[in-house]
């Protein structure tokens, strides 16, 4: 409930009227659309919110219809030509197009107030200010007080320079730039957008939108890794919302059937109420199927609670796996990248726990940071799944934040980064063309001094070989047995493939040319990943995009033939007397288990070896011994058919990504004597 003077205020705002010294505000918070979802524009509620509640004379305000996603620069002027001020909220995502509407604006109406604030305007402005003379004011940090203070001083330009947290370009050409204004520390004191209605015109205009939540239960970071603004947006504190307030929205969140909940705390799980919280969400989806899913960043250091945390999320179904975030784990790396207090032990630990709890984890690496080589990546890749990552290690490119301290021209020498411009594209993304649209780019990281670009673009392949092989499930059965029967590593076997002869591994030698190809794409500029018109008209990763071509050409066959070949002689280079036909039967069984579209018949796999047994007790985190124990595996392709192709592509491998969800489900039946004959 709203407390008696804010209630009263929203009424003033409502009964105002057409009052002739209303000042029209327009407030912009351009998000990327994701599967047809669209985000509610959160940053910008959260001003128009404060100013209708904390202002003295809410009445004196008229907020236009917000925009909120990617649509024509010229309709997007039009709808704001009505104002007499826009604020923009920027980020990576939106900053080239929030420009280019304020340029085409402020052309159309000279008198017009253009305002920028976000994580996009740089905290050393000036520059970004005198390129982009449509811009008349940019806020720093936290907005809420200060967008106020400037909406009560409108039109009165000289109160600028009495305002805290802003830069500006002065009549006289001179650069002001204001100490921040102090943070917000009771969080309470900015109303809810959800609770006080912010959203309802937009959804109500909106209909036919699907939505997802952003939602905040804290602000602030301790951390200040240097590729990340968090931390050095907020000053380390971290500053909370109140709990009752957040179990208030996530009713709302319910009530209005959002589906996805994206939370922005840097750290959930830092708190210890995070864990009543998650138990909330978890419940109230229990009690009304909303949301389907939460998606949090997880804290660093504090095992325990992010354990609980995690686990209760992962419990209700409300993640597709726990991401453990630890980016590299190369001492010389985290210590450039002011990450070396935080622990890898927790994150190794919360890795073995999850494991054995059967709650799925996926591991976040970035390629391309300071210090990193390609030995001590590759090295960290084989720890990690020596540790029991067999899910998902997300491999991401570097990319530089313009407020993060790698954004600094210093810092970036001192490494020896280079950098190329690059479209933004999302992962799965449609190609979304309009006729009147400017791309997004970003400064991707594509050298450093301890990685050259040769060496970049060999880790890069070793990224998506070990994708394809490991994460994908096209061959993670035969490694695991291999690994544990020879002691050979996986980076060695997985590097193996990267160097298959072309004339005697044709099929390999062609997906790592494919490979290196891709890498030298996005050296040059190229796309992150991979456009397919053929197949759902999607950005894949390159790995996945193999995935499908070798079903889409019918060379699934080939392709086994070929790797098995491959690894039996990598192996036998280990040691000559190993009982490889373990490894035939392994690579029998991979094959059989990968999910397939257009599948007529149901498989039965024999076996010498009881090797499901050995395999899912090391993706389980248990000790595994193999036993020569005759078994039948049955596998059942014909009760869930996939008999359109497009549709395979978007459930099984799509979707599939962060639950590794490649392969049908096996059930073993031992093979006893009298059984013998019917197998």
């Amino acid at each position: 409930m709203s407390p008696p003077n804010e209630t009263h205020a929203m009424t003033e705002v409502r009964a105002a009227g057409d009052r002739e010294d209303r000042v029209a505000v327009g407030l912009v918070q351009i998000n990327n659309s994701f599967s047809g979802q669209n985000y509610l524009p959160y940053s910008i509620a959260l001003l128009q919110t404060y100013v209708q509640q904390k202002s003295p004379d809410p009445g004196r305000y008229r907020f236009l219809p917000a925009l909120y996603k990617r649509i024509r620069i010229s309709d997007a002027v039009n709808a704001l030509l009505g104002a007499d001020i826009v604020g923009f909220s920027t980020y990576v995502w939106n900053g080239r197009i929030s420009l280019e509407i304020a340029r085409r604006l402020k052309a159309s109406k000279p008198g017009i107030m253009i305002v920028f604030g976000g994580p996009h305007v740089p905290d050393q402005p000036e520059a970004f200010l005198r390129a982009n003379r449509q811009i008349d004011l940019a806020v720093h940090n936290e907005g809420e007080r200060t967008f106020l203070k400037l909406l009560e001083a409108f039109p009165d330009r000289e109160a600028w320079r009495g305002l805290p947290g802003v830069s500006f370009i002065a009549a006289d050409g001179s650069f002001v730039r204001n100490p921040n204004i102090d943070r917000v520390r009771d969080l309470d004191e900015i109303p809810s957008p959800f609770l006080e209605g912010a959203f309802d015109e937009i959804m109500a205009a909106n209909q036919h939108e699907s939505w997802i939540g952003l939602w905040e239960t804290n602000r602030g970071c301790p951390f200040r890794c240097t590729f990340c603004d968090w931390g050095s947006a907020t000053a380390g504190k971290v500053t909370k919302f109140g709990e009752e307030r957040l179990f208030r929205e996530v009713d709302w969140f319910a009530q209005k059937k959002i589906e996805y909940i994206f939370c922005c705390d840097a750290n959930f799980g830092i708190q210890k109420r995070d864990v009543d919280i998650a138990n909330y969400v978890a419940e109230t989806k229990r009690k009304t199927g909303y949301p389907v899913a939460l998606s949090v960043q997880n804290t660093k250091n504090a095992t325990e609670r992010a354990y609980l945390t995690q686990k209760i999320l992962s419990d209700a179904g409300l993640n597709k796996g726990v991401a453990l975030s630890m980016q590299s784990v190369d001492m010389t790396t985290l210590e450039a990248i002011k990450r070396d207090n935080i622990s890898l032990d927790t994150y190794m630990e919360l890795q073995r726990r999850f494991t054995k709890d059967k709650v799925e984890t996926y591991s976040d690496l970035i390629l391309g940071l300071p210090g990193e080589t390609y030995e001590s990546f590759v090295k960290g890749v084989d720890q990690l799944i020596e540790n029991g990552q067999h899910n998902r290690i997300q491999f991401n490119n570097l990319s530089i934040l313009p407020n993060a301290e790698m954004g600094d021209a210093a810092y970036q020498a001192k490494y020896g980064m280079v950098t190329v411009e690059s479209k933004i594209i999302n992962i799965h993304g449609e190609r979304v063309e309009l006729d009147d649209d400017v791309p997004e780019v970003q400064d991707l990281v594509v050298a450093t001094a301890a990685m050259p670009k040769a060496d970049w673009r060999r880790t890069r392949t070793f990224c998506w070989m070990t994708a394809l092989l490991h994460f994908d499930k096209l061959f993670q059965i035969p490694l695991i047995m291999a690994h544990g029967i020879s002691g050979i590593s996986y980076r060695d076997m997985i590097e193996a493939f990267m160097a298959a002869d072309p004339a005697r591994f044709p099929m390999i030698a062609e997906i790592n040319a494919f490979f290196e190809k891709e890498a030298q794409s996005i050296q040059n500029g190229g796309a992150e990943y991979v456009f397919s018109k053929e197949y759902l008209g999607i950005y894949w990763p390159a790995d996945e995009y193999i995935f499908v071509k070798l079903t889409a050409d019918g060379k699934f066959d080939a392709f086994y033939a070929e790797a098995g070949r491959l690894l039996a002689e990598t192996v036998k280079q280990k040691s000559s007397n190993l009982p490889m036909d373990i490894i035939d039967e392994a690579i029998r069984l991979n094959h059989a288990l990968v999910h397939q579209p257009f599948a007529k018949t149901d498989l039965k796999v024999r076996l010498r070896y009881d090797l499901l047994d050995y395999w899912q007790k090391v993706r389980a985190g248990e000790e595994a011994l193999l036993r020569e124990s005759p078994l039948v595996v049955e596998i059942d392709r014909t009760s869930k058919p996939y008999d359109d192709f497009q549709k395979w592509c978007r459930e099984i491998v799509w979707w599939g990504n962060k639950k590794g969800a490649y392969l049908y489900s096996p059930r073993a039946a031992a093979v006893t004597p009298e059984l013998a004959g019917h197998y």
